[in-house]
């Protein structure tokens, strides 16, 4: 598996990482493997195989989904990264055969990324786990708006919400922030006082690109 070409970023929510991986990849004439690229697979998924990333695509009942506890929700999330990881890793030699560089938002651990990812190809980029909790609706996005008017729909909205919230905190933990942070990669951490154009400088930095 060749995947020299490829550079790696991962983290935490609401650090920048898509937009990143779409300047590098405009700026560089490379390819851009937004954030759920694996969305593209083009096989078929086995839900034997894939029982977490068919979850949704099987599911009657959508009220069913926002009805979990936190705990089970968290569960399924991490799940879903594990089964993302092995399409990514299916779909990433095709991708980098093409020869351009390729930058990659990306789900796959750091586990694996220290085994697959050429030296200074992975950059992580992290934001307060608080701003994901706080903010995550404010995102215009359909999958997020289309979970909060689910929400909405519920017996009891607030405490819906507060349920939903308490998943987040999960999802976003401070060990999870941890890991990253200390994960030996280079790292951004989000600023509101720092542009876009000095973040990419950074990222850039990061990956030996300037």
């Amino acid at each position: 598996m060749d995947l020299s070409n490829a550079y790696f970023i991962t983290g935490t929510a609401y650090a920048g990482k898509s937009t990143m991986v779409r300047l590098l990849a405009e700026k560089y004439n490379g390819i851009q493997c937004e954030e759920n690229y694996h969305d593209r697979y083009p096989g078929e998924l086995d839900p034997a195989e894939f029982p977490n990333l068919t979850y949704t695509r099987d599911l009657q009942d959508w009220h069913q989904f926002v009805r979990r506890t936190p705990e089970a929700y968290a569960a399924w999330i991490q799940g879903v990264s594990k089964e993302c990881e092995i399409i990514e890793l299916r779909m990433l030699p095709e991708i980098c055969a093409e020869g351009k560089p390729v930058f990659v938002d990306t789900n796959i651990s750091l586990e694996t990324l220290r085994e697959i990812a050429a030296p200074g190809h992975v950059l992580v980029m992290l934001a307060d786990p608080q701003i994901s909790v706080k903010r995550f609706f404010e995102r215009p996005d359909k999958e997020k708006q289309f979970i909060y008017q689910l929400l909405m729909e519920e017996p009891d909205p607030e405490a819906a919400l507060e349920n939903y919230r308490r998943t987040l905190e999960l999802l976003n933990s401070q060990e999870q922030y941890n890991t990253f942070l200390n994960s030996g990669f280079p790292v951004i951490l989000r600023d509101e006082g720092r542009t876009i154009e000095e973040t990419l400088a950074l990222a850039e930095a990061a990956f030996g690109l300037k």
